[in-house]
């Protein structure tokens, strides 16, 4: 057995955080008109990466414990454990996050791709701690060779796999909420978990049989990043129709003026104007334009909201995201 030296650690804690912080990065980029909460990302990510893993490992040693004790400590019993245990702890344990955001912050979901955007998190948190300890289990069993497979698969090759899972239950949240169909709203929820649990299931079988198998987890995985991928644009597409048609109404009601509603319609508009205010006007300047274009957003989505649901909550926050945007367009 190889011994675990300082370099070692840290390669692996970087192999492990750079192409979390990469995906990351990509994850807040695309939610182009409305960014989620910065700190309520960072309480999932951190969620995902600390108590979910430590919940996790209780569990699964908990549920573990009867099959090595009838199947002995084999493969066999590896194969079961990680196939049929893992997939339904783990993703129990991260989905909890996700329900309580539905719970106690459900006027941060305005689209499906807000429950995507959530479950990532939780999911890359996850991934980013797993990844170091297998890393240096990797080293410690087959050396520097081995240590760098394990990398190449675990953090590029199936990169985006703790991501996919639990994205999956936070759209079958945000599918829930958002859906005025009863039948919809009680099984939205248990669909996405499902899913999510299915494709670790599948993953995780896969791999352990190894061989031939791993093209067909490589099938699922990028399957399934590529099927939430387009989700996501279709999420993307949705909002801007949104901002165009209930914040059209805003220039009749005088809330907003063409020119105003022209240049909060358009993303790129929006990221050239508030780059622009920051190398012309300072900090303060871009920031008053972000979170003007933010209010526009929020406007729109609370609007779409009332049309499904009318309701008086939401009836309030419309009026009150009005007030804002008449405060914050007087430097716009």
């Amino acid at each position: 057995m190889n011994e675990i030296t300082p370099s070692i650690f840290l390669f692996s804690l970087l192999a492990a955080a750079v192409p979390t912080a990469f995906f990351i990065t990509l994850i807040y980029w695309a939610d182009r008109y409305e960014k989620e909460p910065i700190w309520l990302l960072a309480a999932v990510f951190l969620w995902g990466a600390i108590p979910s893993i430590i919940i996790a490992y209780i569990f699964n040693t908990l549920f573990s414990l009867p099959i090595y004790l009838l199947a002995g400590d084999g493969a066999a019993a590896d194969t079961v454990n990680a196939a049929f245990i893992a997939p339904v702890v783990e993703e129990t344990v991260k989905g909890f996050v996700l329900v309580i955001i539905f719970w106690l912050r459900r006027e941060e979901i305005d689209s499906w791709l807000d429950g995507i955007i959530y479950g990532a998190m939780v999911g890359l948190g996850f991934a980013l701690v797993e990844n170091i300890y297998y890393f240096i289990g990797q080293y410690q069993d087959g050396g520097l060779s081995a240590w760098g497979v394990n990398v190449f698969m675990r953090s590029i090759i199936f990169g985006l796999n703790h991501a996919l899972f639990t994205s999956m239950t936070g759209l079958g949240l945000a599918v829930g909420y958002l859906s005025t169909n009863k039948f919809v709203r009680m099984t939205a929820p248990v669909m996405g978990w499902s899913t999510a649990v299915f494709l670790h299931f599948w993953h995780n079988l896969t791999v352990s049989i190894g061989g031939g198998f791993i093209l067909a987890a490589l099938l699922f995985d990028w399957g399934g990043v590529w099927l939430i991928l387009g989700i996501m644009v279709w999420a993307l597409v949705q909002e801007g129709r949104w901002l165009k048609r209930y914040l059209a109404e805003e220039v009749h009601h005088g809330t907003l003026t063409a020119a105003q509603y022209h240049l909060v319609c358009s993303a790129r508009q929006r990221f050239g104007f508030v780059y622009g205010r920051f190398f012309s006007h300072g900090f303060h300047a871009s920031r008053a334009a972000s979170r003007f274009f933010y209010e526009c957003s929020h406007l729109a989505y609370k609007k779409h909201h009332f049309a499904l649901f009318n309701d008086a909550k939401t009836a309030r926050l419309i009026q009150q995201s009005r007030e804002k945007i008449g405060r914050l367009s007087q430097n716009i």
